[in-house]
């Protein structure tokens, strides 16, 4: 879809409603001039009207300073001009302004959302900033196959379906569903693996889907499950669990116990979904928290997400250039900009006034195509959920004041720079070496906040990958690790089965090779990066990180974050090749007796220093075997055998 020049992608309307103009842009020197920016701004007022809209300060070079909307632009604009009123924040901003550009809208509301959506394009350094621009995860039930299948998503909505969400996290969304694949049985894979199965998966045989790839459930009983599913996550969670019920005893009565058994383990899972919850708000219906927390001038801002009465998570902000910003106008920049990313639901609770708040309900209403109320809790369960935000928003606060110049520090910052929803406790890093593809080893390292996991390394011996390929390599060394973490903590309720980040050394190749064994294990919930060294090879500072969506990213030369990402691969690195010397040295000492069942150490020292070598050793006949010093007549036998199998 064309872009208006507002910058408004997702808006079809956007051609109608936003009339953008550059005015003129006085040329001066970049050092900060109160008398020029001033200047600057009163020949744009000239060609204002009183409008609403939105305005764009530019410095020298053109870059923005800051974004604003206005009832009336040549009011609001012509303010600025008025240093005396001003804050030492907004002079500092008028002097290194230089020109501005104008948005004129039809509404208000329309000047707020457009502000917001600017403030998230341009990021200016004069406004409160949503730190956090990743996009929320859904679930999503899809309608566009006879067998629907339910997976997470993130990104533009065009998939035809249902869609349930936001979930705070990856860890939120991932929870739930894999409870809902157990509790509903529906299918999780992509189309074209779903065509191309000629027996049942692995979440078949772990319960957690209804094969109905190899017809092993009808259309219609399918469709059955995917009805309840869409019940369950309405917030119908007791009818679902009643009807379950009512199924399971009529099983017992009929003494299909097996059937029971199953239908027992269902329960189970919406039993688990409905305890996750944490927070009782089975009264609030749709609705988002929010509460902010204030300390030594840090903002934190607390979210809870809760969607048919079910909590579905809940996430800190702490937004930036917060400093001489009154604390309402933060929260309300912050939800502004939120809504941006995420559809707003019928309520938002907040602890405090909000500046504008009528005007802040109109947008968002406008952009949800309905009414979306306001509201600070009174009483009951609402009140109840907002005491927990605000103690969740001092708690977040504190501990993130704690952690600056701490390793947990350079953990959210490397959680920052790869798009994660929060930082890492538990990161894999993998690598293989061989030479020409002989004595191919396959290595993982572990790494936690607290340092490197020693004692949870492991090397991977390559079988079948013998060719000189490393992507067939990587393959076979994934599905190793993680169809055996699948068989061993299914429902991921172990510590240190599970990684929350995966690093793999290498570029797109090997990035891809990884996706597609964790696609073909229906694994979609891990974060997986590819650090490649980049056009310069060797050269340290100058690596690339590889996104599975194709996006690559660098860092500074002198970044902490860089550094650390550094000694995980350097520590990789050491240790597949210290595993592939070893197996190396191994080879060049072995002899061909080690493969005799029963023949030790001593017994092959025997035998080389009578007969010399392991060939004479394989010619020698029965009795000569019997004569060696030390060997019995029955381990005769067995070396005769094994070189004389056919008799």
């Amino acid at each position: 879809m064309a872009k208006t020049p507002a910058g408004t992608p997702h808006d079809p309307r956007g051609a109608e409603r936003f009339n953008e103009e550059r005015a003129a842009r006085t040329v001066a020197s970049a050092q900060p001039n109160l008398d020029a920016g001033v200047n600057a701004i009163r020949n744009v007022v000239r060609t204002l009207k009183p409008v609403p809209g939105v305005y764009r300060m530019l410095d020298s070079r053109g870059d923005v300073l800051y974004v604003g909307k206005a009832r009336s632009l040549k009011a609001r604009v012509a303010n600025y001009t008025q240093l005396a009123q001003l804050s030492g924040r907004l002079k500092r901003m008028v002097s290194q302004c230089r020109g501005m550009e104008i948005v004129t809208t039809n509404s208000e509301a329309e000047a707020l959302l457009l502000e917001a959506q600017l403030i998230k394009r341009f990021r200016p350094p004069f406004n409160v900033l949503l730190r956090d621009d990743k996009s929320f995860p859904f679930i999503l039930l899809r309608a566009d196959h006879k067998y629907p299948r339910i997976h997470k998503h993130r990104g533009a909505r065009r998939a035809k379906g249902n869609y349930y969400g936001p979930f705070a996290s990856a860890g939120s969304v991932n929870t739930t569903l894999n409870a809902l694949q157990k509790l509903f049985l529906l299918r999780s894979c992509t189309d074209s693996f779903f065509n191309n199965r000629d027996r049942p998966c692995l979440l078949y045989q772990i319960k957690r889907c209804s094969a109905p790839c190899v017809g092993r459930i009808s259309e219609d009983d399918y469709q059955g499950l995917v009805d309840q599913a869409k019940e369950f996550l309405a917030g119908k969670s007791g009818k679902v669990q009643a009807d379950l019920e009512k199924q399971m005893a009529k099983a017992a009565e009929d003494l299909d116990f097996e059937t029971a058994a199953i239908l027992r383990d269902r329960l189970r899972a919406a039993t688990f979904i409905q305890g996750s919850q944490a927070i009782n708000a089975k009264s609030v219906g749709d609705a988002d928290v929010f509460a902010l927390a204030a300390k030594g001038g840090h903002i934190g801002v607390q979210a809870f997400f809760i969607r048919g009465g079910q909590n579905w998570g809940h996430r800190a902000f702490f937004p930036s250039h917060t400093k001489e910003v009154d604390e309402d106008q933060v929260l309300a920049d912050v939800i502004l900009q939120f809504y941006e990313e995420v559809p707003p639901p019928p309520t938002v609770l907040v602890d405090r006034n909000l500046p504008e708040s009528e005007l802040i309900e109109a947008a968002l209403s406008e952009l949800a195509d309905r009414k979306v109320t306001l509201s600070i809790p009174q009483r009951g369960d609402r009140r109840k959920l907002m005491k927990q935000a605000q103690k969740n928003a001092v708690d977040a606060l504190e501990r993130r004041l704690a952690e600056a110049g701490t390793k947990a520090k350079t953990h959210r910052e490397l959680a920052e720079f790869l798009e994660l929803d929060e930082p890492p406790k538990r990161i894999e890093v993998y690598d293989n070496s061989h030479i020409q593809g002989a004595k191919a080893v396959g290595a993982m390292i572990v790494a936690s906040p607290e340092g490197f996991e020693k004692s949870q390394y492991r090397k991977f011996n390559i079988k079948t990958a013998q060719t000189n390929d490393d992507f067939a390599m990587m393959r076979e060394v994934m599905q190793r690790r993680f169809a055996r973490a699948m068989k061993e903590d299914p429902d991921r309720e172990r510590e240190g089965v599970w990684p929350d980040l995966v690093l793999v050394d290498g570029g797109k190749g090997q990035l891809s090779s990884v996706m597609e064994v964790l696609g073909e294990l229906g694994i979609e919930d891990i974060a997986v990066i590819g650090i490649a060294k980049g056009p310069h090879h060797g050269r340290a500072g100058r690596e690339v990180f590889h996104f599975p969506d194709g996006r690559e990213k660098t860092l500074p030369t002198n970044s902490p974050v860089l550094f650390y990402a550094q000694r995980l691969r350097d520590e990789v690195h050491r240790f597949v090749i210290g595993a592939h010397r070893a197996k190396r040295s191994k080879a060049i000492t072995a002899s061909p007796l080690d493969e005799i069942p029963g023949i030790g150490p001593a017994r092959k020292r025997a035998l080389l220093l009578h007969f010399g070598t392991a060939s004479k050793v394989r010619a020698a006949a029965l009795e000569d075997l019997q004569r060696a010093p030390g060997v019995s007549d029955a381990v005769a036998r067995k070396i005769y055998d094994f070189y004389h199998a056919s008799g």
